[in-house]
């Protein structure tokens, strides 16, 4: 992370239809690469995100068909974003149902405006209750993934791994992150209404930029972009409650280090809490 680095980011809050078959995943990867194209020759990014399990429809309807549905690593969907990468001279991190060795993975990549894959993060940790069934269908990935865009450090966690807090801390002050790019599928099942506050406690105590970006449609939608200090006058920026939208914005590592120098949170923490003794 340098001292003047300036990202600007496209997130997109995309529909993702029902689907069973690879021709449907297909059509939708077509559909969703043109609208991206689109936004982005109407104006540069340095950097595009879109949402957990992008590629493909997120529940058992699909899950039960992911022996057409996942792909592996160069596959589909890899070539079909690293070509608008390439076109556009862009980072392109996109969600897709990864098969490797047997195993079945909620995997987020990344693709360089080169066109070639930067990495791939498998979601560590995931989600058995409310609309996830993820433990049925998935094995747990085991690596974390970082990458710097324009001077700023990035890493992609997806949806349940928000709700642990050592994982996000682990991005912030060992790796250096200012960016974490929270990938999801939020159902509004009974867990959502605490989607946001989660994000929220995310950004502040580790003082960084924070995009949770779910899909869009009427049991989606919502997604959020968290800077490193929010308060009333400069409160969350929330999409909207379940249309597609794309939106813009500005990361800079001088907010992350205003932020730092007003609210000495991370500066003022003890070097080994486990060490204290407790009478």
């Amino acid at each position: 992370m340098t001292a003047t680095g300036k990202l600007r980011l496209l997130a997109c809050q995309i529909d993702v239809p029902a689907m069973t078959c690879t021709a449907d995943r297909d059509a939708h990867l077509t559909r969703t690469t043109r609208l991206v194209s689109d936004e982005l020759a109407r104006a540069p990014a340095d950097l595009v995100v879109l949402p957990e399990l992008s590629s493909i429809d997120y529940g058992s309807g699909a899950f039960a068909h992911l022996d057409a549905l996942a792909e592996p690593l160069n596959g589909p969907s890899l070539a079909a974003w690293s070509a608008v990468a390439r076109t556009h001279g862009v980072h392109v991190v996109f969600g897709f149902a990864r098969a490797e060795g047997g195993r079945r993975f909620i995997s987020t990549a990344v693709a360089g405006p080169d066109g070639d894959c930067i990495g791939v993060y498998d979601k560590l940790h995931l989600c058995q209750y409310g609309a996830g069934v993820e433990k049925d269908y998935f094995a747990a990935g085991d690596h974390l993934l970082t990458f710097d865009v324009a001077g700023i450090t990035c890493a992609p966690i997806i949806c349940y791994d928000i709700r642990i807090p050592e994982l996000s801390r682990s991005l912030a002050l060992r790796h250096r992150v200012g960016l974490i790019l929270h990938c999801g599928a939020y159902f509004r099942d009974e867990s959502f209404a605490t989607w946001h506050d989660f994000i929220t406690a995310r950004a502040l105590e580790n003082q960084l930029f924070l995009l949770s970006l779910n899909r869009a449609g009427r049991d989606y939608g919502g997604s959020a972009f968290c800077r490193p200090w929010m308060d009333e006058t400069r409160p969350m920026e929330r999409f909207d409650a379940s249309r597609e939208e794309l939106r813009r914005f500005e990361v800079s590592t001088d907010e992350i280090l205003a932020a730092r120098e007003s609210y000495s949170f991370l500066a003022d923490r003890l070097p080994d809490y486990d060490a204290l003794p407790c009478d």
